[in-house]
């Protein structure tokens, strides 16, 4: 009989809204009682933990209503041949599932969960000044990070996003330096899309061939508001 020796969860970041996949392995739990999934933008997604490897717990912030989620599992449920979907309790919108590998990425290329399709669900299209061009520059900052070249001059990695109607902003955790990616025009997508490394600097940022793209050549007028 083949016994699974490994889960992969796909669940989308309380911080970015990405949704990436994470393989969970029973080994992770030899030596340790909980096991922590981290996003590639460095925020905390989802914690998992057991006391007595017959019952598992998974705590997550929810992206949706801003607090955490505490669900119980079986170990059957875990390592099982079935997919399983987990919710906000207060919403009742999904966050995402869990499951064989194959099976998990079947499911999320048959159905489109991705940032696009929950900010639609939820009516926050019109948060944005372009929302379509917002996604695309997430995504560009995803593959930058997921390929460990989004990182601050002080040498730390640990590059906290926060999302604004035109613009994302980019903090150090370690010495807090801030760097702004603009996402309104297809100008501003154009430009990250040709940048391939981002070290945050004071003012700004470099990318792969020195230039400084964290300026804009345009005045921004912040008070700007969506017509």
């Amino acid at each position: 009989m083949i016994v699974a020796t490994e889960f992969v969860v796909a669940m989308r970041c309380p911080s970015c809204g990405k949704l990436d996949f994470h393989s969970i392995s029973r080994f992770a739990f030899a030596k340790a009682s909980s096991y922590k999934v981290t996003c590639s933008c460095g925020a905390p997604k989802l914690i998992i933990g057991t006391k007595n490897r017959q019952q598992y717990w998974f705590q997550m912030p929810c992206v949706l209503c801003e607090t955490n989620h505490l669900v119980y599992y079986k170990a059957r449920q875990l390592w099982s041949d079935e997919v399983t979907f987990f919710y906000c309790n207060d919403t009742n919108v999904e966050l995402g599932f869990f499951g064989p590998g194959d099976k998990v990425h079947t499911l999320a290329e048959n159905y489109e969960h991705n940032l696009e399709s929950l900010v639609d669900e939820l009516g926050y299209d019109d948060y944005f000044f372009n929302a379509e061009i917002m996604f695309e520059v997430l995504n560009c900052l995803h593959d930058i990070a997921e390929e460990g070249f989004l990182y601050c001059e002080c040498g730390s990695y640990q590059i906290e996003i926060d999302i604004f109607p035109e613009r994302i902003e980019l903090q150090c955790k370690d010495c807090k330096t801030i760097s702004v990616v603009y996402a309104e025009t297809e100008e501003d997508l154009n430009r990250i899309k040709g940048i391939k490394k981002i070290e945050l600097v004071k003012n700004g940022f470099k990318s792969l061939d020195n230039v400084d793209k964290g300026k804009k050549t345009k005045k921004r007028n912040s008070k700007r508001t969506k017509q």
